[in-house]
C-alpha cells in the first residue's frame, strides 16, 4: 500500500480525532472528589456539604456500626460493603459524609469518591485509577442507588461488590443509599416473578445484589420525639436560643403541614427558624 491508500488516510485520520489517554488523577488535592465522564475526571471537592455526626438523632445504631466499619478500613483492616437504606430523608446520605467526616478528625488517612447511579457503567475506569493508588484508601459513595425492571446498570454495580476476575481492589469500599432494601421497587419483583417461568430465577440476579453488602443497615420514620430532638440539636449547635414550648409548638404546626416527620423535614424547619430569627448558618 502507498501513502495515499484510502485505508491508511483513514487510520491517520481516526488517529488524531482519538482523545489523549486521560492524565492520572492528583489525589493528593482533596479528601473528597465526584467522578465524572466525558472526558473522566476526578473532580475535587475542597469543601463537603455534611453535618458534624453527632447532630445525626435516631440513628445511633446505624452510626456505630458504619463508624466502626469505616475505621476498620481507614487503618487497613477488613471491611465491608455497606447498604444504607429505608424512610426518605432519616439521614442516610448524611451519615456517610459525616462518618467520613470524623473519620479524618481522628487524624486516619481516607478519600471520599461519589459516584451517581447514571454513571455505573464507568466504574471499572473508576476503579481503575484508584487501583492505581494502593496507599490511598478510599470510600466510593453512590446515593440513592435503585434500579427499575429493565435497567442494566446492576450489571455495573458487580464490578464494585465482586471485582471481576481482579476482585475489587483491596483500598476501595462501596457504601451506597437507597430507599428500597432489595435496590428494586416490591412491585416489580412481584410481577417478574409472576410472569417468568422459573419464578424463583426471574429476579435472583438482581435481588441477589443486595445479599453482597456485607452490611444492612435500616433506617425508620422517626416519631415526634426524635424529630424535636434533632431541631433542639440544631439549635443548641448554631446558637439559636428559643424557648422550649415555642419551639415545640412551632415545630409540631411545620410537621403538620409538611404531613411527615424526618430528619430532612427538622433541618427544613430549622433554616426556616433560623431565618426569621436572624442566625447564620454555616
Amino acid at each position: 500500500m502507498t501513502g495515499t491508500d484510502p485505508l491508511l488516510r483513514i487510520a491517520a485520520a481516526l488517529e488524531r480525532l482519538a482523545p489523549p489517554p486521560a492524565p492520572a488523577p492528583d489525589l493528593s488535592a482533596a479528601d473528597a472528589f465526584l467522578w465524572e465522564t466525558g472526558p473522566d475526571r476526578l473532580r475535587p471537592v475542597p469543601r463537603v456539604s455534611r453535618v458534624a455526626l453527632d447532630l445525626l438523632v435516631g440513628v445511633d445504631r446505624a452510626r456505630d456500626t458504619l463508624l466502626a466499619n469505616t475505621r476498620q478500613f481507614a487503618r487497613g483492616l477488613p471491611a465491608n460493603n455497606a447498604l444504607l437504606w429505608g424512610a426518605r430523608g432519616m439521614g442516610k446520605s448524611s451519615l456517610v459524609k459525616a462518618v467520613h467526616g470524623q473519620v479524618l478528625s481522628e487524624g486516619l488517612a481516607l478519600k471520599i469518591v461519589e459516584l451517581s447511579r447514571e454513571d455505573l457503567p464507568s466504574v471499572t475506569r473508576l476503579l481503575t485509577h484508584l487501583r492505581a493508588a494502593p496507599a490511598e484508601r478510599f470510600i466510593l459513595f453512590c446515593d440513592d442507588l435503585s434500579f427499575s425492571h429493565d435497567d442494566q446498570h446492576y450489571k455495573s454495580l458487580k464490578a464494585v461488590l465482586d471485582g471481576g476476575i481482579e476482585g475489587r481492589p483491596e483500598n476501595v469500599l462501596f457504601y451506597a443509599t437507597s430507599n428500597r432494601r432489595h435496590l428494586m421497587p416490591r412491585d416489580m419483583i412481584e410481577n417478574e416473578r409472576g410472569s417468568a417461568i422459573n419464578p424463583a430465577e426471574a429476579v435472583e440476579e438482581k435481588v441477589s445484589l443486595s445479599d453482597r453488602f456485607g452490611l444492612w443497615l435500616g433506617f425508620h420514620a422517626c416519631d415526634q420525639d426524635q424529630f424535636l430532638a434533632m431541631i433542639r440539636g440544631y439549635c443548641t449547635a448554631h446558637g439559636l436560643e428559643i424557648a422550649e414550648d415555642e419551639l415545640r409548638a412551632e415545630a409540631i404546626e411545620w410537621q403538620q403541614t409538611r404531613g411527615s416527620r424526618s430528619g430532612r423535614v427538622a433541618w427544613q424547619f430549622f433554616t426556616d427558624l433560623a431565618g426569621r430569627r436572624g442566625v447564620t448558618v454555616g
